[in-house]
């Protein structure tokens, strides 16, 4: 997800290495911290591997700067990643928002229409933290305090979200049947 991330934002235009990381941690937050020892190889993976360029620029206070931008392969690459998400960045939630926060960059409705029903149908599937007997526990079911209120925030969340999806595919079917297949679109 950190790569994602890293394509994702340098998408936006080039970055100091410094203001990559503060993007970084804007979207992973607390939860996920992003450190210069996870950081740095990535990067460096990255530009090894053709999808950034690195530049040095002198600094403001003299010391130089890396700047980092996306290369036409690095922009490919995130195409490839956002269309065909792992499963794993389908199922945990973290892993989808950052999906999320950068599928907007497909250019197909369609494209995104369809990773965003890979995450409906998952969420669509009966499922528990806790199961009894092979099924999965409800709320109602669970006489544990705790056990129920993460149930109950669970089940709260997952409906917002099931929600939001199908009113965003509503938007994205409408978009794909007015426009033709080629024509960018920046989603709901």
């Amino acid at each position: 997800m950190l790569e994602l991330s890293i394509l994702g934002f340098l998408h936006e235009g080039p970055l100091h290495g410094y203001e990559l990381k503060e993007r970084l941690h804007g979207l992973s937050g607390h939860l996920r911290p992003v450190s210069d020892g996870a950081l740095y190889p990535a990067l460096t993976r990255l530009v090894k591997t053709g999808l950034l360029e690195s530049r040095t620029e002198p600094g403001a206070g003299g010391a130089a700067r890396r700047t980092l931008s996306l290369t036409d392969a690095g922009r490919a690459e995130l195409r490839s990643r956002l269309s065909e998400p792992k499963e794993a960045e389908i199922t945990d939630g973290q892993r989808f928002n950052t999906v999320l926060a950068f599928l907007g960059l497909l250019d197909s409705p369609a494209a995104q229409a369809a990773v965003l029903r890979r995450r409906l149908a998952f969420l669509e599937t009966p499922a528990s933290f806790f199961y009894r007997d092979g099924a999965p526990v409800r709320a109602e079911q669970e006489p544990d305090l705790f056990r129920a209120g993460m149930l109950r925030v669970a089940r709260a969340t997952g409906t917002a979200e099931k929600a939001w999806l199908k009113e965003a595919l509503a938007v994205l079917d409408g978009l794909s049947a007015d426009a033709p297949s080629d024509t960018p679109a920046s989603g709901p």
